[in-house]
């Protein structure tokens, strides 16, 4: 099944009326036309999917207070930016994010957002907690994961992406009900409530990858009934919207039941004889599984433009499939510390794909006066997300955070610590 790739029409207009009776429609590998609020649903899972389990240990790094004062800061640059690429797209007549990038900076910029947007979806892990690591990895995988992932139609997963968020409001249920009976039983951390700490740039870096959904943010719009920048607009406002809430939620409740104990995945944190939340890790496995078949449309697209053309016979679409699937499962049986790939991922691809390359494109295309807020939004979004990417990625090479995948916490063993008068820096951890 082959297609063809209409082009953006004309170019942006004024921040007007006019905005909607703009068709901006663009042609991918979907055929079907949805709702908004099935796009909704589809940026939130993006969002919300997978990188929230992080977002407590993002706190830990940054420091409380700064650490949700950045989380607001990341989601607020997200909207903008998702909002500004597609603006970049009508600007240069492009309908997707490697065309808007080839247009502007030629095949070198091409080839490195190839790069970016070709890795990020490799580190979804499809896994789960129950039996073997490895078993439950492998068998999602091949019964639910890809299958899902051979949609030829992101349109169809809306539904998906609708049954992933209520599945992650099921697991912010569980975080919040154990923050309020688990919390008080754990002490807390020396300095837990400082306003900021050394490794706030690295927080950055997995809030970053928890934002993420720029990579998908043209195939979610191509799939509109009538696509316009407005639309679109009014689309990203609510999505960000609910993910922020949910997001502040999770890490308020999740770090102030653990403080500097928060781990990169904050399931590592519960006891293993915890029926409620080993409910909630098959919640999360369940919402991963749905989640990657959006990030794999992506990495297949990049690969399908990059070396087809553009365009996937049914054959060539299934083998691609199961070779990117393949790989992802290998990758996620090979890693075990969610941590440090949170912050190399958040940092190397995450940034650069949400801070850098959109508003280098939009400062580049667009003739609005340099007073302009968009363009002064722009200008200050690329120092940052350099500094982000740089020092972000130094610090994670240099200062690695400890890892307790498969380790039984402390205070599951309340035969064998006291919590009067403890501090965190006399307790070891039990294996």
């Amino acid at each position: 099944m082959s297609y063809q790739q209409p082009q953006l029409r004309g170019p942006l207009q004024r921040e007007t009326d006019s905005s909607d009776r703009e068709s901006l429609v663009s042609g991918h590998e979907h055929g079907g036309k949805s709702s908004q609020s099935a796009a909704v649903f589809n940026v939130v899972n993006s969002v919300i999917g997978s990188g929230i389990i992080g977002l407590p240990y993002s706190m830990k790094q940054a420091g409380f207070p700064l650490g949700i004062l950045l989380l607001f800061l990341v989601s607020y640059i997200t909207d903008f930016s998702l909002v500004l690429l597609i603006k970049g797209g009508a600007l240069s007549g492009t309908d997707s994010y490697q065309s808007l990038v080839n247009k502007t900076f030629g095949f070198p910029g091409y080839l490195l957002l190839s790069t970016l947007q070709f890795m990020y979806p490799f580190i979804v892990d499809p896994g789960g907690w129950f039996i073997s690591r490895h078993f439950i990895i492998v068998v999602s995988t091949v019964t639910c994961t890809l299958p899902l992932s051979l949609y030829r139609d992101i349109a169809k997963l809306g539904k998906i992406s609708f049954i992933s968020t209520i599945l992650t409001t099921v697991i912010l249920g569980i975080v919040m009900t154990r923050a309020i009976s688990l919390g008080p039983n754990i002490p807390k951390t020396d300095n837990a409530w400082v306003f900021a700490k050394p490794n706030a740039i690295q927080a950055i870096g997995v809030m970053s990858f928890a934002f993420i959904c720029h990579h998908n943010c043209f195939l979610v719009y191509g799939s509109l009934e009538e696509p316009t920048v407005a639309k679109w607009r009014r689309i990203i406002h609510t999505s960000i919207l609910v993910s922020v809430f949910i997001c502040v939620l999770f890490a308020t409740c999740g770090y102030f039941t653990f403080t500097g104990f928060t781990q990169g995945d904050l399931f590592e944190n519960y006891c293993r004889s915890d029926d409620l939340v080993t409910f909630g890790r098959f919640c999360y496995g369940i919402t991963v599984i749905l989640t990657y078949p959006i990030e794999c449309f992506v990495t297949r697209e990049v690969i399908a433009k990059v070396f087809f053309g553009g365009t996937l016979s049914s054959v060539f679409h299934t083998i691609l499939t199961v070779v990117i699937v393949t790989a992802a499962t290998l990758v996620s049986l090979l890693i075990e510390c969610l941590g440090i790939v949170l912050e190399l991922n958040g940092v190397l691809c995450a940034a650069p794909l949400i801070f850098i390359i959109p508003s280098a494109c939009y400062l580049k295309l667009s003739e609005e006066p340099r007073t302009h807020s968009d363009k002064i939004m722009a200008c200050v979004m690329f120092p940052v997300g350099a500094v982000v990417m740089v020092v972000g990625f130094v610090m994670a090479i240099t200062n690695p955070q400890d890892c307790t995948h498969g380790q039984e916490m402390f205070y599951c063993f309340p035969e064998n610590v006291s919590f009067t008068n403890t501090s965190w820096s006399h307790l070891q951890l039990t294996t």
